[in-house]
């Protein structure tokens, strides 16, 4: 790949994978949202390049860089937390946002799209999950994300364009949103103040961002047409465990609130991936353990942040 094209790369996912390609020297030119405080995220370097284009005006967008692309990355989707979930007209919206989305990946001459879906897409399952996993989405995002994925797929086979749908499970690191069980924990815990958490009997499958980059670049790269790949790190672990690491990282005397909030009535209990077919195609393996994605993510939170807590 020479020049790339990413939606929704203020996020954790989007802004590590800015990173993973300006290290390997590729272009990149980002598509956001104009004046958005999130984009002080997107690194500055000559190699990036933004285009302010939000997701309603996808449709519209033509190519007048002058240039040719090779990858679009369809990360961005409104609507990702809370009740927005279940409003189904807004989830709508990003099915055919998505559709726009390949459009435009068409108009810039990429040959392939990568698209983000989500573990949402399998709603509450037993087992490990993999691309060919039933779903049983059960809020309007899952069943959003999985109308996405099978859609984009027919409309890029249109266009002779490879098709990629990557489920990503539970990412954490710098950039990501301040309500998620990593971040507003990493937050508590520098106030000094004591994180509410559930007992943490659930088991889930943690990936630091910078090694879910890495994976999305691989599954561009050698990934199989019309494929969907799980990504997460193969290994499901307590939440609690994960929780006492993030203490760890900051105070191992710190108190965490075990057992305060209730688990929600549909609270998934077990979730991993199965990412053996993903080593298998692309040769992606995670590098980062979760205490080392911690402690770097702690340590840019403080850079960031300091002792507060993001709005």
């Amino acid at each position: 790949m020479k020049r790339v094209i990413i939606t929704g790369a203020t996020g954790a996912i989007g802004v590590a994978l800015i990173q993973e390609f300006i290290t390997r020297r590729i272009e990149v030119l980002v598509l956001c949202r104009k004046g958005s405080r999130r984009n002080q995220n997107i690194p500055v370097h000559p190699l990036v390049e933004t285009i302010c284009c939000p997701l309603e005006q996808l449709a519209d967008l033509q190519n007048n860089t002058g240039k040719t692309y090779d990858t679009f990355y369809h990360l961005a989707w409104e609507g990702t937390m809370g009740s927005a979930r279940d409003d189904m007209y807004l989830q709508n919206r990003n099915v055919r946002f998505t559709m726009d989305a390949v459009n435009v990946a068409q108009r810039f001459g990429c040959k392939t799209f990568v698209g983000a879906g989500s573990q949402a897409e399998y709603g509450r399952v037993e087992g490990v999950i993999n691309g060919e996993t039933p779903t049983f989405p059960e809020n309007g995002y899952g069943i959003a994300k999985l109308c996405a994925g099978q859609m984009s797929r027919i409309v890029c086979g249109q266009k002779n364009i490879r098709h990629i749908w990557a489920r990503i499970l539970s990412i954490y690191g710098p950039y990501d949103q301040p309500n998620t069980m990593v971040m507003s924990t990493i937050g508590k815990l520098l106030q000094g103040e004591t994180p509410a958490l559930t007992k943490g009997e659930q088991k889930w499958d943690y990936l630091y961002s910078k090694d879910a980059a890495r994976a999305l670049v691989l599954l561009a790269e050698h990934g199989v047409n019309g494929k969907t790949y799980c990504i997460g790190s193969g290994k499901a672990i307590p939440l609690i465990t994960y929780a006492k690491q993030i203490r760890d990282a900051i105070d191992k005397n710190a108190a965490l609130g075990i057992g305060e909030i209730p688990y929600s009535p549909k609270q998934v209990m077990y979730l991993c991936a199965d990412i053996s077919d993903l080593t298998e195609d692309t040769g992606f393996t995670p590098v980062y353990t979760f205490g080392e994605g911690t402690f770097d993510t702690v340590t840019w939170y403080k850079q960031h942040y300091g002792n507060s807590i993001p709005i």
